[in-house]
C-alpha cells in the first residue's frame, strides 16, 4: 500500500503541476517544488533500497535457480516499479523545464500573486493530509472487518473449546479405569483456529488431537502402507498383546492373552482391545470414532456445562464430532480426532480424512498438524508484539474462497517465508510489502510446478520442534506434484494465480 500511496502522490503531483505553469514562479511556488523533488528522490531511493533488500533475502532460498531470480524478475515485471520510474522521470522532466522557464523569465512577482500561491499550498497540503487520513480509516476498517475481530473471537472461544475438552478427558478417565481400552492423553487443539487464524469464522470447526497409548500388556507398532495421495504418508496400528502368564500365576485376576483360548478370554475377561477396536490385529479408525462418540454422549450429563449448555451429537466417519450450543446461543462445533504419537517427536498418524475417495478403514494419516500449531506457536513468542504474520493468513484467507488454492497452501508459503524474512519486518507498517512477498513467492512455485512441504528436509526448521530421523533426512515432498504433471491445471492454477492478486488489490484499495 505504501508503493501505491507513493504512486497516487506522484499521479496527483503531475497532474496539478499544469495548474502551476504561467509565464512566472513565484519564489514560494519554486521553493515548494524543489522539497517535493527532494522528497520524491528519497523515497524512491527507499523503495530501491527495500527491492534490494528483498532480493539479498530471496536468494538465500534453499530451492533451484530459478526460484532465487523469481521474486526479483517478478518485481522488475511488476507495474508499480515501471510506472513509478516512469513518472519520476516526467516530474523530473516537467521540473527542469519550469525552471529552465523561470530563469528566462522577469522576475515581477507581486504582493498578490504570492499571497495567491500560498492559499494553493495551503489548499494542496489540506487534500493531501485529508487524503491520507482517509486511506488510513480505510485501512483500519479492513484490519476491523476481515482481521482484528474474527482473531480476538478465535482465541476466546478456543480457549472455552480446550476448557471442555479437557472436562471430557477428565471423565473419560474414570470411565476407563483398570480396563484394557487405549490410555487417553491429553488433548492436543489443532488447525486454523488453535493456530491463531481461521479462514471462516462463521463455520469453524474446533479441532483437537487426542493422543492414545496402548493400555496395559498391549504395544502399538506403526506400518508405512503407502506414500499417499499429496501431503502425507499412510499407516497402519499393529496392536500387540504380551504374555501375562507370570501375572495369572502371582495375582490370578487375569488370563494371559497369548496362552489361553480365545473362546475361554471371551468368557471370562472384560472386553479387549483387539475385540473391540481393532479389525483383525490392526487398530481401525471408524471403530475408534464410535468409541469416542460413546463417551461424549456418556460423560456429558457428569461435565459442569451441562447446565447452561446443549449437546448435539453430529454423524460419524473416522473422527468423534458434536456441536455445543452455550447460553448465549452461540454454537460450537467441536472435532475429536484419535491419533498416535510416532516416537517422541511432533509428528502424529491420525483419524483424519485423507485425499483418497476411498481410505480403508485401518489406515491412519500421517500429520503435521501438531507441529504446526508448536511452529506459529514458536513464532509468535519469537516475534515483536505488533507481528501480523497470522493477520496476512487471515486476510488472504478471506480472497481465497473459489479458487483452487487450499489453505494449506497458504499456510506453507506462510511458513517458508517466516523463516527466510526476519520477524521484525512483519510489523503493520510494511503489512502490505509481506503480502506482495506471499503473492511473489507463490508465483515463483507456481512457475517451477514445485512448493515444498514444510517438514520435510527442511535445515530452516525450529529446533524446537521435534521431527523423526526420517523427516530430517528425507528429499523434500512437492506439494505441486499435480501442476507437474498436468499441463491443463497448471495453466488453470496461473490463471487463477492472477485473479487472487486483483482480489487482493480491489481489497486493499476498496476494502471488498
Amino acid at each position: 500500500m505504501a508503493a501505491k500511496l507513493f504512486l497516487a502522490s506522484l499521479v496527483q503531483s503531475v497532474f496539478q503541476l499544469p495548474q502551476m505553469v504561467g509565464d512566472e514562479l513565484d519564489e514560494a511556488t519554486r521553493e515548494h517544488m524543489q522539497q517535493r523533488a527532494e522528497y520524491l528522490n528519497q523515497e524512491m531511493n527507499r523503495l530501491l533500497q527495500e527491492l534490494e533488500q528483498r532480493k539479498q533475502v530471496w536468494r538465500t532460498q534453499r530451492w533451484g535457480g530459478f526460484a532465487r531470480r523469481a521474486p526479483l524478475f517478478a518485481a522488475l515485471q511488476h507495474w508499480q516499479f515501471w510506472v513509478i520510474a516512469g513518472v519520476l522521470v516526467l516530474f523530473f522532466g516537467l521540473y527542469w523545464w519550469l525552471m529552465e522557464r523561470r530563469s528566462h523569465a522577469p522576475d515581477s512577482s507581486s504582493d498578490e500573486e504570492s499571497s495567491s500561491s500560498e492559499s494553493e499550498e495551503v489548499q494542496d497540503n489540506e487534500e493531501e493530509e485529508n487524503d491520507d487520513a482517509n486511506e488510513l480509516r480505510g485501512m483500519r476498517g479492513i484490519f476491523e472487518e476481515y482481521i482484528q475481530q474474527p482473531v480476538q473471537n478465535l482465541a476466546s472461544e478456543c480457549q472455552t473449546v480446550k476448557e471442555l475438552v479437557d472436562n471430557f478427558i477428565l471423565v473419560f478417565r474414570a470411565l476407563l479405569s483398570n480396563s484394557l481400552f487405549p490410555e487417553l492423553q491429553s488433548a492436543i487443539g489443532v488447525g486454523s483456529a488453535f493456530e491463531g487464524w481461521s479462514p471462516h469464522e462463521e463455520d469453524v470447526i474446533y479441532c483437537v488431537l487426542v493422543p492414545m497409548k496402548p493400555p496395559r500388556w498391549h504395544s502399538f507398532h506403526l506400518e508405512l502402507c503407502n506414500a499417499g495421495a499429496m501431503q502425507a504418508r499412510n499407516f497402519c496400528i499393529r496392536v500387540e498383546q504380551e504374555c501375562t502368564c507370570m501375572r495369572e500365576q502371582l495375582v490370578g485376576d487375569m488370563l494371559c492373552f497369548l496362552h489361553h483360548p480365545e473362546e475361554e478370554l471371551r468368557r471370562n475377561q472384560n472386553a479387549s482391545l483387539l475385540r473391540t477396536l481393532c479389525t483383525g490385529s490392526y487398530l481401525d479408525a471408524r471403530k475408534t470414532a464410535r468409541w469416542f462418540h460413546q463417551l461424549v454422549k456418556a460423560a456429558w450429563v457428569a461435565l459442569p456445562q451441562v447446565t447452561s449448555c446443549h449437546l448435539k451429537m453430529m454423524p460419524f466417519n473416522r473422527s468423534c464430532k458434536f456441536q455445543v450450543t452455550q447460553a448465549d446461543q452461540k454454537r460450537l462445533i467441536i472435532e475429536i480426532m484419535s491419533g498416535v504419537q510416532q516416537g517422541d517427536s511432533d509428528i502424529f498418524v491420525t483419524s483424519q480424512s485423507t485425499e483418497a475417495i476411498f481410505t480403508p478403514s485401518t489406515m491412519w494419516t500421517e500429520s503435521c498438524a501438531v507441529a504446526e500449531v508448536k511452529f506459529f506457536s514458536h513464532m509468535t513468542k519469537q516475534a515483536p508484539r505488533d507481528t501480523f504474520h497470522l493477520k496476512c493468513l487471515q486476510l488472504y484467507n478471506r480472497i481465497l474462497v473459489g479458487t483452487g488454492f487450499s489453505d494449506y497452501t497458504l499456510k506453507t508459503v506462510v511458513m517458508h517465508l517466516l523463516t527466510t524474512i526476519p520477524l521484525s519486518t512483519w510489523s503493520r507498517r510494511e503489512f502490505v510489502m509481506r503480502m506482495q512477498d506471499i503473492m511473489w513467492y507463490l508465483r515463483s512455485c507456481l512457475e517451477e510446478k514445485r512448493l515444498d512441504h514444510f517438514f520435510f528436509g527442511n535445515e530452516n526448521v525450529p529446533k524446537e520442534i521435534i521431527l523423526p530421523p526420517a523427516f530430517q533426512t528425507a528429499e523434500p515432498l512437492n506439494l505441486f506434484q499435480r501442476l507437474a504433471q498436468d499441463p491443463d491445471m497448471h495453466a488453470q492454477a496461473l490463471h487463477e494465480f492472477n485473479e487472487l492478486q486483483d482480489r487482493l488489490t480491489r481489497l486493499l484499495f476498496y476494502g471488498r
